[in-house]
């Protein structure tokens, strides 16, 4: 429920100056207003001088910090973020978590988590944090979700950590594409923001049904104006504008290669998707003969089934690297939470990078002749590279 938002802005401001303060991020803006920074960090440091207040700030182009020392120094420095119209605040201490978020209407939406003593490891020490969103977060009491489907989340919002710049502030768009009952999409933009970036996020499934079930749960969440859904098929649903991540976890079948095609035709500068069953190639593979000397791959149906899956997502890489994609294909969870653990994963490349280069597409062409087989992500593409001349 929307909250008084002076009344959060003192509670934000109690966290900031308690001594047990980890972490704060402040970004986004307010409705028809605009924070002279894009983004401001504050953390804890300890220097020679003694601990101070570390306050970091960014303009969109170039950081700032600065060491405040506790007392009246920090009060007043804390008092003038605050003071600033920020959009969302995120702040952590050793024994809590709040998330601020100032509505369109200008009431707080807050969302409060207690942090837990780690369980003991066998040394007797503490063990390390083990989730990067806790599964005891207020959004799962909303969302739902068994406790696999939660580790899966956890997971991939890991690989997603890992794949963004630590540095990256300010707007960013979203697309989870085949996002079903959206525990992925609504488990994103809770991490995104708590990063403190601006996101708008867009989930799209095929079933109106559960673009309304979605729909309501933003609502519910108090993040309607910035999470929403739309009914379509991810080859045509209509996204505008086009994002710059796009996510797809466990889309079935071709329903990956329609995911990466779409990216690859926005030019989104990060994607990470979690393929599911692998069916299109390994029906070519059973209607070709097997080029020698493989039969012994292909000649047991189970092992033929997993040659397929591995051809399969090695093809989509290459294909995203002839595209101008840094590509590569990683485990993301453990293969006892789910069998479908792999994650495709891809940032645009840079200029000058040397990906799409002419051996390159020379080593997919030659792979994709050998086996007789037309992956469907090149279909979509309506694209099969040729190496350039001299290549």
């Amino acid at each position: 429920m929307p909250e008084s938002l002076d009344a959060a802005l003192t509670e934000v401001r109690a966290l900031l100056l308690d001594p047990a303060l980890t972490r704060a991020v402040a970004a986004g803006r307010r409705r028809g207003q605009r924070p002279s920074v894009v983004r401001a960090e504050l953390r804890p440091v300890a220097l020679k001088a003694g601990p101070r207040l570390q306050i970091s700030t960014s303009d969109g182009v170039r950081p700032y910090t600065r060491n405040v020392v506790p007392g009246a120094e920090a009060d007043a420095a804390v008092d003038a973020l605050l003071a600033e119209p920020f959009g969302n605040w995120h702040v952590e201490t050793t024994g809590a978590t709040l998330q601020l978020r100032v509505t369109k209407s200008g009431e707080a939406q807050v969302h409060r988590a207690t942090a837990s003593r780690p369980a003991a490891g066998p040394d007797g020490h503490d063990r390390a944090k083990e989730y990067l969103l806790d599964p005891g977060d207020p959004i799962f009491t909303t969302i739902g979700g068994s406790a696999a489907k939660r580790r899966q989340v956890d997971a991939f919002l890991r690989a997603l950590a890992a794949t963004l710049p630590d540095d990256l502030t300010g707007r960013l768009r979203v697309v989870d594409l085949g996002c079903g009952n959206a525990y992925l999409t609504f488990a994103a933009y809770r991490y995104l923001t708590g990063r403190g970036l601006d996101v708008e996020l867009v989930g799209v499934d095929v079933r109106e049904d559960q673009r309304q079930r979605n729909s309501e749960l933003a609502e519910r969440l108090g993040w309607a104006d910035r999470v929403s859904f739309v009914a379509g098929t991810i080859a045509d649903a209509v996204v505008e504008p086009a994002p710059d991540l796009v996510l797809a976890l466990h889309a079935c079948d071709t329903a990956t290669d329609e995911a990466l095609a779409r990216a690859v035709r926005w030019d989104a500068r990060w994607i990470l998707a979690a393929p599911c069953c692998h069916h299109d190639l390994a029906t070519q593979l059973r209607a070709r003969p097997t080029p020698a000397p493989y039969e012994l791959l292909t000649r047991q149906g189970i092992l033929r089934e997993r040659f397929a899956d591995v051809l399969t997502d090695a093809l989509r890489a290459g294909l995203l690297r002839a595209h101008g994609y840094r590509a590569e294909v990683v485990e993301f969870v453990d293969s006892r939470h789910t069998p479908r653990n792999l994650l495709i994963r891809a940032r645009r490349a840079g200029t000058g990078s040397g990906t799409g280069s002419g051996g390159q597409l020379s080593e997919y062409r030659r792979l994709v002749d050998q086996w007789q087989v037309t992956p469907r992500l090149s279909t979509l593409l309506d694209d099969r590279p040729t190496p350039p001349d001299g290549a």
